[in-house]
C-alpha cells in the first residue's frame, strides 16, 4: 500500500507528450502528478509558454513551470531523420501518444495514428485540436481567445455587462485539457478491459477546444433553445443578469447566494427587510424576476459590513465568501490546512506549486518534480532507449 501511495494511480504508464502551450500540457501535467512517466518532446525553439510569463531563469516562465512539472524533457528536431527515428523508438515503449499539432502537420511528419499504431498496436493516441477533423474548420488554428469568442462567452458576458468581453482566465485551454485527460484515461481503461498492455485494444482519441467548450457552455445556456420549437433564447437568464455580481457592503464586498426557498426563508426571518413579501416567496417567483431580486438584495447588503454579513450568513448556512485576490490563495487557510501547496526544489530555487486537487486513499497523486529545462533529459532517455528499444529501420529505407 505504501508503495502504491508513493507511485500514484498511473504508475507504470508512459506518455509521449508532443503538446504545447496549455491545452495538452495541462492534461499531461495531471497524468504526471498521478504517477505517469511523461516525456515531453519539444522542438529546438521550445514550448512557447517558456517565454510568455516571468520566471527565475530564461525559458522557465511561470505557466510553463506549472503545467510541465514532473515531466522529463527531450528536445527533438522532427525535421531531421535521426530525431524522427528517436521518436519512433520512444513510441514503441509508450502507452500514450498525445499531440497538439494540426492534423496535416503531424501526418506530414509521419506520426499520424496509423503510423504510430504500426509501432505500438495497443497505444492510446490522443489528438488535441482546435476543431474536429470531421468538420469544415478541421485545420483552422485556435487559441483561447478565439474559442471563447466562437463558443459564446463574450456574448453572454455582454448580456451581463453591456459589452462583450472575455473571462479573465484561459478557460478554453483548461476545460479542453480536462477533456483530453478523461478521454485518454477512458481509452486506457478500455485497453485494460480488453487485455491490458500488449494485448488490449488501443485506439485513436480526438479532443477539440471548440467542441469541448460548446458542450461546456451549453450545459446551462442551451436552456429552452434545446426544445422544438425553442421556448427561450440560448442563455440562462440568472447567469447573465447584470445585477448578478458580488454585493457591495458598507466597507467592501461579499459574495452570497440567497437562492433556494430554505435559504430565502431563513434570510427573510433573520433580516426582515421592508420589501419582503409574498411576491418573492418561492424560487419560481424569484426566478421570473431575478433582476429585481438581485437589486433589492444589493440595497440590503449595503447596510452592514462584510464581516457582519459573513457572520449572519454563516450562521444561517447560506453560501457566502469574502472576495479574495488570486494572490490571497497562497495564504488561504483551507488550502494550507490540507497541504495543497507543495514546495519543489528546482535548479532555479524553491517553487511553491499549486498541488493536486483530488484525493485518493490508496494511491494519492503529488507534484513529482520540477519542469524540465529544454532538452535536459536527452542523454538519459536516449541511453535508456538503447537497452529497451532497438534501433528501427530508418525512413530512408
Amino acid at each position: 500500500m505504501a508503495d502504491k501511495a508513493a507511485q500514484g494511480p498511473l504508475s507504470g504508464i508512459r506518455v509521449i507528450d508532443l503538446t504545447s502551450v496549455v491545452f495538452g500540457p495541462y492534461a499531461t501535467q495531471i497524468m504526471a502528478d498521478m504517477g505517469a512517466e511523461v516525456i515531453k518532446v519539444e522542438p529546438p525553439a521550445g514550448d512557447n509558454t517558456r517565454w510568455i510569463t516571468a520566471g527565475p531563469a530564461p525559458g522557465m516562465g511561470g505557466i510553463y513551470v506549472n503545467v510541465n512539472r514532473g515531466k522529463r524533457g527531450v528536445m527533438l528536431d522532427l525535421r531531421q531523420d535521426g530525431d524522427r527515428e528517436t521518436l519512433r523508438r520512444l513510441i514503441a515503449t509508450a502507452d500514450v501518444f498525445i499531440h497538439s499539432m494540426r492534423g496535416s502537420a503531424i501526418a506530414k511528419l509521419g506520426f499520424g495514428y496509423e503510423a504510430v499504431r504500426a509501432l505500438r498496436p495497443d497505444i492510446v493516441y490522443t489528438n488535441c485540436y482546435g476543431y474536429s477533423r470531421r468538420g469544415p474548420e478541421s485545420d483552422k488554428p485556435a487559441y483561447d481567445d478565439t474559442i471563447q469568442a466562437e463558443c459564446g462567452i463574450p456574448h453572454v458576458q455582454g448580456l451581463m455587462n453591456g459589452e462583450p468581453g472575455y473571462v479573465a482566465t484561459i478557460m478554453a485551454d483548461k476545460v479542453a485539457g480536462l477533456h483530453a485527460l478523461y478521454a485518454t484515461m477512458m481509452a486506457l481503461f478500455h485497453r485494460e478491459r480488453t487485455g491490458g498492455r500488449g494485448k488490449g485494444e488501443g485506439q485513436e482519441v480526438e479532443v477539440t477546444m471548440f467542441e469541448a467548450m460548446s458542450s461546456f457552455m451549453l450545459v446551462e445556456h442551451a436552456n429552452g433553445a434545446m426544445f422544438s420549437p425553442p421556448t427561450t433564447p440560448a442563455h440562462y437568464h440568472r447567469a447573465v443578469e447584470h445585477n448578478r455580481r458580488p454585493y457591495r457592503t458598507s466597507d467592501g464586498y461579499v459574495a452570497a447566494l440567497v437562492y433556494n426557498d430554505k435559504h430565502w426563508s431563513a434570510f427573510m426571518a433573520a433580516i426582515g427587510p421592508s420589501w419582503a413579501s409574498e411576491e418573492f416567496s418561492t424560487l419560481e417567483k424569484r426566478a421570473q424576476q431575478i433582476g429585481r431580486v438581485y437589486e433589492l438584495l444589493g440595497e440590503t447588503f449595503l447596510t452592514r459590513t462584510t464581516q457582519e454579513w459573513l457572520d449572519i450568513l454563516g450562521a444561517l448556512h447560506i453560501p457566502c465568501a469574502r472576495l479574495q485576490s488570486t494572490d490571497a490563495l497562497f495564504d488561504n487557510a483551507q488550502l494550507n490546512a490540507i497541504g495543497f501547496f507543495e514546495e519543489v526544489e528546482t535548479p532555479q530555487g524553491q517553487v511553491r506549486m499549486p498541488g493536486v486537487p483530488t484525493w485518493f486513499s490508496a494511491t494519492p497523486g503529488k507534484v513529482r518534480g520540477p519542469a524540465p529545462m529544454l532538452g535536459q533529459d536527452n542523454q538519459t532517455v536516449l541511453a535508456e532507449l538503447e537497452s529497451v528499444a532497438p534501433a528501427m529501420v530508418s525512413e530512408s529505407k
